[in-house]
C-alpha cells in the first residue's frame, strides 16, 4: 500500500463539513482544500518561487495534455513531476476521462460540466449545427480515441494506458479512468457510461502503480438512481479515495442534490470534487462533506481581469465575489484589491494600477492577478478549515453566502 492515509480531525455539528489531513509521501494536505491546477506541469504566469511563496499545499496536472505534448516520457526521465516541476509536495493527476467529455460530446453539444450554454433552450438547433465528426474524442468499450488539440494526431487511451502514463508522471494521487458524460446525454446513454466506468474502475485498480494512491470516480449524471448505484459500486471497491465526476446537472441546486444523494453512502475515505471551485461551490460542497477540489477558473479569470474580493471589499453572491478591472470605475480607484488580503499584488498595487497593467496587456499583470486569486482562495480554505475546528463554520458560511 502507498504511504497514504487520511484522518478526520473535526466535524461541523450542523452539517457534514469536516476538517482533515491527507498524508502522502511528499507531505500533507490539510482539508478542505482547493488544489491549484498546473495543467501542463506549470501554473500559467507563475514562477516556482511564486508557488513556494504562496505556500501551495498540492498541485494537479493534466494527464491528457502532458501525454499529447509528449511530456510524460520526458517527466519519467526526470523521475517524477515533483522533480520536473521543482515541487516537492503532493501532486495529483487526473486520468484523461474529463477530456473524453470536453473533447467528445461536450464539444458536439457545446456543453459545460455544470450548467448549460447560453443557447440552452435551443438544443435541437445546437445539435443540427454540430457534426459528431468535429469531436476530438471518440468513446469505445476499450477506451477513448483522442485527437490531439496540438497537432491533430490520433491517440488511444485505455484504463491500462492511463495508469501507465500516470505512473510515469509519478503523482502521489491519481484518478481512475472514467467516462464523464455530457449534460445533454440521456438516461440510457448515461447508464451505459457508468457501466463502462465501473468496468474501467476494475482495470484501473488492476493496472495502477501500487505506490500511488488511486481514487475511484462516481458518475451517473443528474440521475438520482444512477448516481446512487455508482456511489455504492465505487465505494465498495478498494480505492484510496473517492472522486465525484461527470455532468453535475443544469443548476447549482442539482449539484447540491447529487451530493446529498451520494455522500451518506460513502465511508471515511477522502472525497475529491473534480473541476469545481467557485467560492459559493466551496462552501456548499464542504457543507455536504467534500474534502478537496480542483478548478482552473481562479487562475483563468485572473488573466482575464477578474479578481476575487471578500464581502468586506464588495464581494457578493451576485457578483461571484469578483471585481472586473475593465470597468471604468476602477480607473482611479486607489484602494487595494481586497482590504483583508496580504498577497504581493495587494501589498504593492492598487486597483487603478492593476487596471492600467491589464489594459496595456502587461505580462506583469497576469502574474500579479494569478498570485492574488490563488492567495485569496487558499486563505479562504484555511479560514474554512479553522472555522470547522472552532465550531464557527455556519457563521462563516452565512457571512459569505447570504
Amino acid at each position: 500500500m502507498p504511504p497514504f492515509t487520511f484522518e478526520i480531525i473535526a466535524h461541523d455539528k450542523k452539517s457534514r463539513a469536516r476538517a482533515g489531513i491527507i498524508h502522502t509521501a511528499h507531505g500533507n494536505i490539510e482539508t478542505p482544500y482547493l488544489v491549484p491546477v498546473a495543467t501542463r506541469a506549470a501554473v500559467i504566469a507563475l514562477e516556482k518561487e511564486d508557488i513556494k511563496n504562496l505556500k501551495i499545499q498540492a498541485l494537479l496536472s493534466n494527464t491528457y495534455h502532458l501525454h499529447m505534448l509528449g511530456l510524460d516520457k520526458k517527466i519519467k526521465l526526470y523521475g517524477s513531476l515533483h522533480t520536473f516541476m521543482h515541487f516537492n509536495k503532493p501532486i495529483i493527476t487526473d486520468s484523461g476521462g474529463f477530456q473524453a467529455f470536453s473533447l467528445g460530446w461536450g464539444k458536439v453539444h457545446n456543453a459545460r460540466k455544470l450548467g448549460f450554454i447560453p443557447q440552452q433552450d435551443n438544443l435541437n438547433k445546437i445539435l443540427e449545427k454540430q457534426d459528431p465528426k468535429n469531436r476530438y474524442a471518440l468513446i469505445t468499450e476499450k477506451g477513448v480515441k483522442f485527437r490531439s488539440v496540438y497537432d491533430e494526431s490520433w491517440h488511444f487511451m485505455s484504463p491500462k494506458e492511463s495508469m501507465r502514463i500516470q505512473s510515469d508522471l509519478g503523482a502521489d494521487i491519481i484518478m481512475a479512468f472514467d467516462e464523464c458524460t455530457s449534460p445533454f446525454s440521456n438516461k440510457d446513454y448515461t447508464k451505459k457510461a457508468i457501466e463502462r466506468t465501473h468496468r474501467w474502475a476494475h482495470l484501473s485498480l488492476k493496472h495502477h502503480n501500487p505506490k500511488q494512491a488511486l481514487y475511484g470516480i462516481i458518475q451517473g449524471g443528474q440521475y438520482k438512481d444512477l448516481r446512487i448505484r455508482s456511489a455504492k459500486y465505487i465505494n465498495a471497491l478498494p480505492f484510496n479515495g473517492i472522486a465525484i465526476g461527470g455532468s453535475l446537472g443544469k443548476t447549482k441546486k442539482t449539484m447540491h442534490d447529487i451530493l446529498d444523494w451520494i455522500i451518506p453512502l460513502l465511508d471515511g475515505r477522502p472525497r475529491h470534487m473534480l473541476g469545481i471551485g467557485w467560492i459559493e461551490d466551496i462552501f456548499e460542497c464542504v457543507a455536504r462533506g467534500m474534502d478537496t477540489f480542483d478548478c482552473v477558473e481562479m487562475t483563468r479569470v485572473a488573466r482575464h481581469g477578474h479578481l476575487f474580493v471578500s464581502p468586506k471589499s464588495g464581494g457578493t453572491f451576485k457578483n461571484k465575489f469578483k471585481l472586473k478591472l475593465n470597468q471604468n470605475k476602477y480607473a482611479k480607484d486607489k484602494r487595494k484589491i481586497d482590504r483583508s488580503c496580504k498577497c504581493l499584488a495587494c501589498k504593492k498595487y492598487n486597483r487603478a494600477q492593476l487596471r492600467k497593467l491589464f489594459k496595456s496587456s502587461d505580462e506583469k499583470y497576469k502574474r500579479l492577478a494569478t498570485i492574488h486569486n490563488i492567495h485569496f482562495m487558499l486563505t479562504l480554505c484555511k479560514n474554512i478549515r479553522e472555522s470547522i475546528k472552532q465550531g464557527t463554520f455556519q457563521a462563516l458560511k452565512k457571512k459569505w453566502i447570504r
